[in-house]
């Protein structure tokens, strides 16, 4: 299997991996959730290389903390997923990112209000 081949199903064991975790989540999260990795996943189809790796590690990441936030490993009474983001790790993001973290954080509050 040569790594274009390789890196597509890479790509798409985690964006199947990602969207079966949100199954777990609340049906409004879900709903949120799955269309914000369908739009970001088709956003970044074509970015270079170290954007690719820079992405898949940070969704990879986001796969594991939900895993473990969802009790996949030990099952938690109660739901509780999210983290937070300290200052520093703001401080490097850009002004769009920030803005997109702003407006998920707003849909998330109205998906729990629902």
């Amino acid at each position: 299997m040569n790594s274009g081949v390789q890196h597509v199903t890479k790509v798409r064991l985690l964006y199947k991996t990602i969207l079966r975790l949100h199954q777990g989540l609340p049906e409004a999260l879900q709903t949120l959730g799955d269309n914000y990795v369908k739009d970001e996943f088709k956003r970044h189809k074509k970015c270079n290389p170290v954007e690719t790796a820079q992405f898949m590690m940070e969704w990879t990441h986001y796969a594991v903390s939900l895993a473990n936030q969802l009790g996949m490993n030990e099952p938690r009474p109660e739901l509780d997923v999210g983290s937070y983001i300290d200052e520093k790790t703001l401080e490097h993001m850009r002004e769009d990112q920030v803005v997109q973290l702003y407006e998920l954080l707003m849909a998330t509050k109205g998906a729990k209000e629902q």
